[in-house]
């Protein structure tokens, strides 16, 4: 259900019943519609400009405007707090094996790991960009905290497939029949991990993330179109009185 064009279109139907209506339930009505389609109409407006670049409108386009600057942050999310030194010492004591095919598996790690840096920069990005102001209207930041467990999930997702892929594993295990875990090892995994990400382009980046936040941050545009259809009304009835 797309709760944006609903509310929408109930609010574009309320124009035009007041355009076609008589005194006195026309005033109310039509001023009732207006203020609510200028809600929700303003409101998806906000949330489409997170994700495309709107001629003439500055900030518009901010999260693939700030791709470069997301992949450096997972970049160093994975490799600070996955791919670290330590954990790598400890990781491979207990899982490296002579046998070349041996599959390094990961998963348990990832799991463990906390991956909310990676959502709060996600959430500054959205809430220093144009659309912060109005999302403050509807809970601030507290109205992103849907996003949170659905995001977290994506992401280890992602880093999952980085850490099985082939040539991470093949990386690895020929870095491993060398020695210990050394600088050069920690290196060449920032290197396998930088590729993998730089396979990622915008285009991805947006849909994931906008799949994520239209679902959640479609009631932005119901509740504008709710209110602004409160403030018509009241307007339209202070103008009966005055």
């Amino acid at each position: 259900m797309n709760k944006s064009l609903i509310t929408n279109v109930i609010a574009a139907g309320l124009v035009a019943t007041g355009l076609v209506v008589e005194a006195p339930f026309r005033e109310p009505i039509l001023a009732t519609g207006l203020f609510a389609l200028a809600g929700g109409v303003t409101n998806w407006l906000a949330i489409h400009m997170l994700f495309e670049k709107v001629p003439g409108l500055y900030g518009s386009g901010v999260i693939s405007a700030r791709f470069e600057d997301f992949k450096l942050g997972i970049n160093n999310l994975v490799m600070d707090q996955f791919f670290s030194k330590q954990n790598l010492d400890r990781f491979f004591a207990s899982m490296v094996s002579e046998n070349e095919q041996h599959h390094l598996d990961f998963q348990d790690v990832i799991e463990e790991t906390d991956l909310s840096p990676a959502y709060e920069s996600l959430v500054s990005t959205i809430t220093e960009s144009s659309f912060g102001s109005m999302l403050g209207m509807f809970g601030g930041e507290a109205a992103l905290e849907p996003l949170k467990e659905p995001f977290i999930i994506k992401m280890k997702s992602s880093i999952n497939d980085i850490a099985h892929s082939e040539s991470f594993q093949a990386s690895v295990r020929e870095k491993l029949s060398s020695g210990p875990v050394t600088d050069d090892i920690h290196q060449q995994i920032s290197h396998v991990v930088v590729s993998r990400l730089d396979e990622l382009t915008p285009s991805m980046v947006k849909d994931i993330i906008q799949t994520m936040i239209r679902k959640h941050l479609g009631w932005l545009v119901v509740w504008g179109g709710v209110f602004g259809g409160l403030i018509g009304l009241v307007t339209s009835q202070l103008s009966l009185l005055s």
